[in-house]
């Protein structure tokens, strides 16, 4: 019998055993209605959802005190539990169909529970077959009418955000996307989002690549079903942002061989066909990271020559967070340091759209 503990919530999660008992709760698959599901996914004839890309998330509501899903994994993936808009903690999938338990020992009413896997493609590919429930299943939770798509790299998938020290090593455990930057500023805008990132890509050159350009980078990952798979592509019909959010460039000027400006600025632009194509005219913000400042110059200068109405430029520049403090591990930052880097494009995204600013805490 495989057990794993629900964090901060003291809850067994178990596999094929009576502390979760199928035959007492109600199955629905994973393509029902009344499950709603955001991010790229696909179907299985047998009404389950595929999926890798970090930052995928699934919600529905329900009357009763306990729920759990039935889910797969290719290796290992962690996701955070949140009910009626609370974290309640973080579950675990892995290996073959897993009955995982979400909530018990909820107070009697309705109830709103959303999973959010926080590990990103290279963890492993999960597959939700469905969610159990000891009561009556509610209409899905409705949609906010706002939907952002952040492209990026470990910043945007929330690499060693929950690390401890910058010298710390990274692990899985310590990735949590919903404490990123990108996740934030959809928190604070109320709004959908897409997560289109990994660690260590580039848009023309990933990480301690010995060339100047990489074989596969963000520019190539950016139109798939599956971050981990070349094919299916994704057909781009399921959902329509109001703003696509692009921060690249970290990588391609790391250690090593940088590209030149042309081989740097080629692939930016093949990028931005591709979204053309998939999305039409929707307002697309390209961020500089604060790493390099060789990148704002090279994006104004790209802008200027596609001349394009809708493509929006802005920089993270250095100084925007503490190299110790607003660090986890591995060096990059915490959540501290990520509430920083959402502050400072939040008005940039405000303009762009259109909504307001609304006098909150940025969390």
């Amino acid at each position: 019998m495989k057990k794993y503990l629900l964090a901060a919530a003291g809850l067994l999660i178990a596999s094929g055993c009576a502390q979760t008992p199928r035959e007492k709760m109600l199955f629905t698959p994973a393509t029902a209605p009344e499950i709603r599901f955001v991010g790229r996914a696909a179907e299985s004839a047998e009404g389950a959802l595929l999926f890798d890309w970090s930052g995928c998330y699934f919600s529905f509501r329900f009357e009763g005190s306990r729920c759990a899903m039935r889910a797969s994994d290719t290796r290992r993936n962690h996701y955070n539990v949140f009910v009626d808009g609370q974290r309640r903690g973080t579950v675990s999938v892995e290996g073959a169909d897993t009955t995982v338990l979400l909530a018990e020992g909820l107070a009697p009413g309705a109830h709103t529970v959303l999973v959010q896997k926080r590990t990103e493609g290279e963890q492993g590919r999960t597959t939700l077959h469905g969610i159990l429930t000891d009561g009556k299943l509610l209409p899905a939770p409705a949609a906010p009418g706002r939907h952002i798509e952040f492209i990026g790299d470990s910043h945007t998938c929330g690499y060693g955000t929950e690390g401890q020290s910058p010298k710390e090593p990274f692990t899985p455990e310590t990735e949590n996307c919903d404490l990123a930057w990108g996740c934030i500023i959809a928190r604070y805008f109320g709004a959908d989002y897409t997560l289109i990132a990994h660690s260590g890509q580039g848009m023309a050159r990933n990480w301690g690549d010995g060339k100047e350009g990489s074989a596969c980078t963000m520019r190539e990952r950016l139109t798939r079903t599956f971050d981990m798979e070349e094919e299916p592509q994704w057909d781009f019909s399921a959902y329509r942002p109001d703003i696509v959010v692009i921060k690249l460039g970290s990588n391609d000027f790391s250690e090593g061989v940088s590209p030149s400006e042309e081989c740097f600025s080629g692939a930016y632009a093949e990028a931005l066909r591709k979204l053309r194509k998939a999305y039409g005219d929707v307002p697309i913000l390209c961020v500089a990271p604060c790493e390099n400042t060789v990148v704002f110059g090279h994006l104004q200068r790209l802008l200027d020559r596609l001349q394009d109405p809708n493509l929006h430029c802005a920089v993270l520049t250095p100084g925007v967070f503490n190299w110790d403090t607003d660090m986890g591990a591995n060096f990059h930052p915490n959540h501290r340091g990520h509430r920083k880097m959402a502050s400072a494009i939040i008005p940039y995204i405000a303009t762009i759209t259109g909504w307001e600013m609304p006098e909150k805490t940025v969390y």
